[in-house]
Order: structure tokens, then C-alpha cells, then sequence
């Protein structure tokens, strides 16, 4: 039943199967009922024999803080459960969706990540924390799947309860990287000075490195400044210093991209020109306009996602979606990478719901159909997604990284618009990554 605790083991997580795990709790759980000669009830969280009762989910992101903030995803996902709703829900089950801040903050993400097993929820779908290390360990103890997480952190490509939907920051920075290596002299990337911030520059060189382009300049910046004037400035510095060879300036610096491109935009005035690329989540059409649409900065700039463009018809339901049940709702931005993750994840979560027919809905029969090869497809916007406990990128210590692919985008009078047809997929050059974790 959802919410039960296990035991944790150090040694060779994973190999003991589920089905092994599951068999021995459903056993002891038979012997309980019995003794006590009283039926079990219905865990809250799950169907059992009640066809009726609720699934119970959760989605977490950070809100209003100083640094990254994904209101949009816990909003979405409110809105999704009330479109399923409201047209039968999931096998005829309603979804109830619980919402968490997690304050950017490892306190506040291990709280979250406590009250998932506390509510006895079923997944924690399609969410974004930078502190999986806070979270992990509650989710993992309770055996509550992780779908659809944005990617940020090495931890969800490496646990057995994760089922990512995109390639994270690793594929992001690969893909980047491959991108610039013909077109540009020297790179300049401009990073968090955090955790997770420590395992974009390998990644990045990866691509670079695959098209025979020299390492980047690693430039390490707060994550919460309120000025990026000095970085600005060291950034132009490096990437100026052959005029004939015109250099590239990688801002990946999540909400605060749009802070340093303000200081980078005064500061290039007295250095030659210099291009600029970067990651979608780090910029996404609204950003664009803000900053001066096709006069701003980011005219011609390059940038990787991992999903097709907003106005790419394969949007459509989803916009429908929030035309229907958020319509007023400006926390929802279609265009935004966490909001279109949490699209992914919810799809990918009702499919893992509709393939269990009338059986009970729990944390484990959601991971026992996820671990049993379940194929789901996303309508195109992903590849058919599969998830392995050792996938093609175990040796690079990402075993759960089951989706590399990512689009190139480029900005062309003042809009995103797709550079490349279709996927392109770094699984390689991932492969051949320096990536010491």
C-alpha cells in the first residue's frame, strides 16, 4: 500500500526487484489482516477495492524566492487535475493533487518530500527542487515514484524511484556545446555558484569537445545577485581577446539570466561583438521580449530544449487546458519549460494509471508498471519514453537517463523558432563525457 516504509539498504540498490519487495510486504500485510480478523482498509492515496476513491499526487516547486522560482508547475498541475476531472478522471477516479513550496531550500524540500509520505500520495509528478539529497531519502523510504522531475540535479538520474521525462541540464549543456563548437571562438560560461551548478561546465565541454572546440572559460556568479556587472565584464574579456575569432558568452544562470544579460548588455558596448547562447529555463520567448525582442540581446542566439517549440501544434492540448481550467491564471506561461514538463509528467502519469485497468492505484503498482518496461508515448513531444535501472548512460553515472534528446532553437527577429529540424540526440557525446560525480 502507498506510504508504507522499507527498509533501505546500502548495498547494491536495485537488485533486490520489486516484485521481490512487494511480494514480501503484500505477505506480511495478509498475515496482519488476518490475525486481526478485520478487513484493511483503503490507504488514502489509493484505489483498492473502492473504484471511486481519489489518486492521490504531489507536485513541489520553489515560489517566491530570490533565486529560481517554477509557479507555474504546481498551478498547471492544479489545473490538469481539474480537466481530468471534470471529463470522468482517471478510470473514472478522481485526481486530487496536493502543492508544495519548497522555498529553494533543502529544509523546505525534505518537508515536502515528508508530507508526500505523510499523505500517503501515489507519485510526485512533475516537480522541480535543486535539494534531491534532502528529498530523496523520504521519497525512497516510503517507495514513492518521482516522475517527471525537471532535471536539475545528478540525483534524479541516478535513483531507482526516478522516471525522468527530458535529458536535464546534462543533455541541455551537450547538446549547447556541440551547437557552438563550429561557430564560435572562445566560450564563456557563466554558471550558479552551487551544487548543481558544479556539473554544468564538464557537460558543456562535452559538446565543445565533440565538435573540437577547446574547453570554456568556467565563471562561477551568485545565484541570487542583484547586478552581474563584474561577470559581464570578465565574460567579454575572454571571449574578445581574438577579434578575427568572434567568441560566445553562455549565461546558464536559471531566473537570473535576465539580471546578467542587464549588465551584459551595458557592458558590450566597449568590446567587439560577441554572440550568445544558452539553455531553454535559463530564456523562453517571454524572457526574449523583455529583454528587447529582436533589438535585444539574444537576437540570433542559439539555445537548446528538450521539448518542440511553444508554437508547435503538439502544444495544442495542453493550451486547451489551460484555456479551459486557467485561462486568468499568469502563472502559467505555455512557453515555459517547467510548465511543459509538468504537461509531460501528467501525461506520462494517466497513462501509467489507464495501464493498470481496475486495479488498485498505489506508489508500488505505479512503479511496478514503470519498472516492467511500460512504453509511453507522449504524443511527440518526447521519444517514446522507457525507463531501464541501467540505461545507455550508466557509465557516465546517469543510469536513469533514458531521454537525450534535446532541440536546437534560435532567435530570429525577436521570436524562438526551431534551427534544426526534429531531435537531436547527445546519448553520445554524453558518453564521452569528463564527469567526475
Amino acid at each position: 500500500m502507498t506510504g508504507r516504509r522499507r527498509n533501505r539498504s546500502t548495498f547494491l540498490p536495485g537488485l533486490l526487484t520489486r516484485h521481490a519487495r512487494t511480494g514480501v510486504l503484500s505477505a506480511g500485510t495478509a498475515v496482519a489482516c488476518a490475525s486481526l480478523l478485520a478487513g484493511c482498509g483503503v490507504v488514502p492515496g489509493t484505489t483498492g477495492d473502492a473504484g471511486d476513491d481519489p489518486i492521490t499526487v504531489m507536485t513541489w516547486a520553489p515560489q517566491d524566492t530570490k533565486a529560481t522560482n517554477k509557479p507555474g508547475m504546481p498551478a498547471l498541475a492544479r489545473a490538469y487535475a481539474r480537466w481530468v476531472n471534470a471529463n470522468g478522471g482517471i478510470n473514472g477516479r478522481k485526481l486530487d493533487v496536493l502543492t508544495c513550496n519548497d522555498h529553494n531550500d533543502s529544509v523546505a524540500a525534505a518537508k515536502c518530500a515528508r508530507r508526500a509520505a505523510k499523505e500517503n500520495v501515489v507519485a510526485v509528478v512533475g516537480s522541480y527542487s535543486q535539494y534531491a539529497d534532502s528529498f530523496f531519502p523520504s521519497l525512497e523510504g516510503a517507495g514513492i515514484p518521482y516522475i517527471g522531475g525537471y532535471g536539475v540535479t545528478n540525483a534524479e538520474f541516478t535513483s531507482p524511484l526516478s522516471y525522468p521525462v527530458n535529458g536535464g541540464q546534462p543533455a541541455l549543456l551537450a547538446g549547447l556545446g556541440s551547437a557552438l563548437a563550429d561557430g564560435c571562438g572562445p566560450v564563456a560560461l557563466i554558471r550558479p555558484d552551487t551544487i548543481a551548478g558544479d556539473q554544468l561546465p564538464p557537460l558543456l565541454d562535452s559538446g565543445l569537445k565533440a565538435g573540437g572546440h577547446r574547453p570554456a572559460r568556467d565563471q562561477r556568479a551568485a545565484e541570487d545577485a542583484t547586478e552581474y556587472d563584474g561577470q559581464a565584464q570578465r565574460a567579454l574579456e575572454t571571449t574578445t581577446t581574438d577579434p578575427v575569432d568572434r567568441g560566445c558568452v553562455v549565461p546558464a544562470l536559471g531566473d537570473r539570466n535576465g539580471t546578467f544579460m542587464d549588465s551584459f548588455r551595458r557592458a558590450r558596448e566597449d568590446y567587439p561583438d560577441v554572440r550568445t547562447a544558452t539553455v531553454l529555463g535559463s530564456v523562453d520567448q517571454t524572457v526574449i521580449d523583455a529583454t528587447g525582442g529582436a533589438s535585444g540581446p539574444y537576437e540570433g542566439s542559439y539555445i537548446t530544449g528538450w521539448y518542440p517549440v511553444e508554437s508547435d501544434p503538439r502544444w495544442d492540448a495542453m493550451k486547451r487546458v489551460i484555456k479551459e481550467e486557467a485561462f486568468d491564471d499568469n502563472r502559467i506561461d505555455p512557453a515555459d519549460a517547467g510548465v511543459q514538463t509538468t504537461w509531460i509528467a501528467y501525461t506520462v502519469f494517466r497513462k501509467i494509471v489507464e495501464s493498470l485497468g481496475d486495479g488498485e492505484v498505489t506508489a508500488d503498482t505505479v512503479t511496478e508498471a514503470l519498472d516492467d518496461g511500460l512504453r509511453i508515448s507522449t504524443g511527440g513531444l518526447t521519444p517514446t519514453l522507457q525507463w531501464r535501472f541501467q540505461d545507455k548512460l550508466a557509465s557516465v553515472g546517469f543510469p536513469r537517463l533514458v531521454n537525450a534528446n534535446v532541440t536546437l532553437q534560435v532567435v530570429r527577429q525577436g521570436r524562438l523558432v526551431s534551427a534544426r529540424k526534429g531531435f537531436v540526440d547527445t546519448t553520445r557525446t554524453l558518453q564521452n563525457a569528463d564527469v567526475n560525480y
